[in-house]
């Protein structure tokens, strides 16, 4: 009886979580493309590298932001 319930909380972990992954990626895409749209950035034209520039020059200006508060 206790392994079924164990396995029963295991399984609700296991769905919580995918829940949980699902939702931060929702978010993830959703700041994504507000960026995108707000910052007028062609779709066509951002390579993997440009990418990654972009996210880590907006990393590091939250940062500032962040301090300066």
């Amino acid at each position: 009886m206790q392994q079924s319930n164990l396995e029963k909380q295991e399984a609700k972990l296991k769905q919580l979580d995918q829940k949980i992954k699902a939702e931060k990626n929702k978010i993830e895409q959703r700041l994504g493309k507000q960026i995108i749209s707000q910052a007028n950035l062609d779709h066509a034209n951002l390579s993997n590298d440009q990418i990654k520039l972009l996210a880590k020059k907006f990393s590091e200006f939250l940062k500032v932001k962040s301090v300066d508060h």
